[in-house]
């Protein structure tokens, strides 16, 4: 089957494959075309699609593909475009424009929305909304810095001492997540809230502090926060307000899957804010978390306060994004693609290909069956009954037992070779045994404590122990005595073992640090 990347509307940047990503596809054996100057705008020549074995082809030939790969909506001249019975691939949105699914089912295509890929663990890999959102809630930061025009970082010097910027974020989503962590890198002072109490660890984790929201609690069953009643929404908006007015800047990120981004603070929040704070509305382009917000602009308050409401934030990283977003492209391929073939299989029965899936020909099939998931701590499991645990505690007890009657045995069972062995080995030699014996166990001690980041110099020493054996054991070997003979061969035995497996031990470690 044929892939085909057409070059996006004017003021999308992104691109839905990358010259590296093209050599995957082909691998899982696809062939690719790449409109001209499709990636011009992320860094991306077609000169390089070309080096990675795509073929550069006109608008129309791209759309005529079998698979159609692209970041958002298709236009109606676009959906006219597509042949039927193809398949196109991109953010689509369907909560928010069922009009658009309607429209892809007249015209017989198989529509994929990446969007709607369900927040489970297997689907991480393929999860556009989350590598989006990463690099989003970094860019936040650097433009909330960009205006700030002041030093994250508190610094003590001889003319006085500067305190860190003190940053707000509320939700702790992927993008609140990245936030966090730029704005912690920059060494700013971070504090972050969400509706869902489960996330402080993950906040806290981060090196920020957690503010909790009085009375409001949510339990996530899909990964996404829910829309609050009147009641809580005006408590938690107080709780902002009062946490956003000691700020220096603010970041948020509430968004509602298929509604309009809630409303976090109103103008008197905005008023109580200090001149000079800034605020980043990464809801802008939803309806905002403000209600002074104007998407994809940066405007300033009459007190001093910069709103900035920029929609493209991962756009404004293009060349990383785009990578990213044609990677959960890859990803999801991988999994429609089983036999690597290049034929694409829509197994129904796959939980993440049936959540995406929101036209299949002519029939709609959104919304999907609910996946339930959950970001809170598996329960704890219960207790169980006290006889079941002292019958355990008694099978455990005969086990112990029965590993210290085996120990003793042999020990016993040494003992006796020990004594075979002294009776026939020349009496000049046995006082060497005392020697061999105390090496063992001074041996034992000190191996076992030494720490793991000492093994490599340990193993080291050893192989040259062993070195020396191997030598003092060639020497023996064509003794005489028999006892001599295979003693010596045991030695051979052991140290050669421990000398090759040493050397290939540190081998494999040796190529854990090469690139490549």
């Amino acid at each position: 089957m044929q892939i085909g990347v057409p070059r996006e509307h004017p003021g999308q940047p992104l691109v839905a494959a990358t010259p590296e990503t093209v050599t995957k596809l082909m691998k899982l054996g696809y062939s690719v075309v790449v409109e001209s100057g499709a990636g011009l705008e992320s860094s991306y020549p077609d000169y390089q699609y070309e080096e990675a074995g795509a073929t550069v082809v006109d608008r129309e030939n791209a759309l005529k593909s079998d698979i159609v790969l692209a970041l958002d909506a298709p236009s109606n001249t676009e959906i006219s475009d597509l042949h039927a019975g193809s398949v196109f691939i991109s953010r689509l949105a369907p909560a928010r424009h069922p009009e658009l699914l309607d429209k892809l089912a007249a015209a017989n295509v198989t529509a994929l929305a990446m969007d709607t890929v369900p927040r489970i663990s297997r689907a991480q890999a393929m999860d556009v909304l989350s590598s989006q959102a990463n690099v989003a809630g970094y860019r936040a930061v650097i433009e909330a810095a960009d205006k700030f025009g002041r030093l994250f970082a508190g610094q003590v010097t001889a003319a006085g001492k500067m305190p860190p910027a003190h940053v707000y974020v509320i939700g702790a989503g992927v993008a609140g997540l990245a936030a966090i962590g730029t704005a912690g890198s920059l060494g700013a002072e971070v504090y972050a809230t969400d509706v869902r109490s489960e996330v402080a660890e993950q906040i806290e984790s981060m090196g920020a502090r957690f503010v909790p929201l009085p009375t409001v609690e949510q339990k996530s069953a899909d990964g996404y926060a829910k829309a609050m009643d009147a009641d809580q929404a005006a408590l938690a908006r107080a709780a902002y307000a009062k946490q956003a007015a000691g700020s220096d800047i603010v970041i948020t990120t509430a968004n509602i899957p298929g509604a309009k981004s809630p409303l976090l603070l109103d103008d008197d929040a905005i008023a109580a804010m200090k001149p000079g704070s800034v605020i980043v509305d990464m809801a802008a382009g939803n309806g905002g978390n403000t209600t002074q917000t104007v998407a994809d602009k940066a405007i300033i308050t009459d007190n001093g306060v910069t709103i900035i409401g920029y929609t493209d934030l991962a756009g404004r990283l293009p060349a990383q994004s785009s990578q990213l977003y044609a990677q959960n492209i890859v990803n999801l391929l991988k999994l429609m693609t089983p036999e690597k073939d290049g034929q694409l299989v829509i197994d129904l029965d796959d939980e993440i290909v049936r959540t995406i899936t929101v036209t299949l020909g002519h029939e709609i099939l959104w919304p999907p069956p609910p996946i339930e998931v959950s970001a809170a701590p598996a329960p704890v499991e219960a207790k169980p009954d006290p006889a079941e645990l002292a019958a355990k505690a008694a099978a455990e007890a005969r086990e112990a037992a029965l590993k210290k009657q085996r120990r003793f045995a042999w020990i016993g069972l040494a003992v006796v070779l020990a004594a075979v062995l002294v009776m026939v080995t020349p009496f000049s030699v046995v006082a060497n045994y005392w020697i061999f014996g105390l090496a063992i166990i001074v041996g034992f001690y000190v191996i076992t404590n030494v720490t793991h980041s000492l093994h490599t110099p340990l193993m080291s020493v050893t192989n040259a122990i062993s070195g020396i054996i191997l030598v003092g054991a060639l020497m023996q070997i064509g003794s005489s005595n028999w006892a001599v003979t295979i003693l010596a061969f045991l030695a051979i035995l052991v140290a050669s073992i421990n000398v090759f497996g040493g050397f290939r031990v540190t081998g494999r470690m040796l190529t854990m640090f090469q690139k490549g």
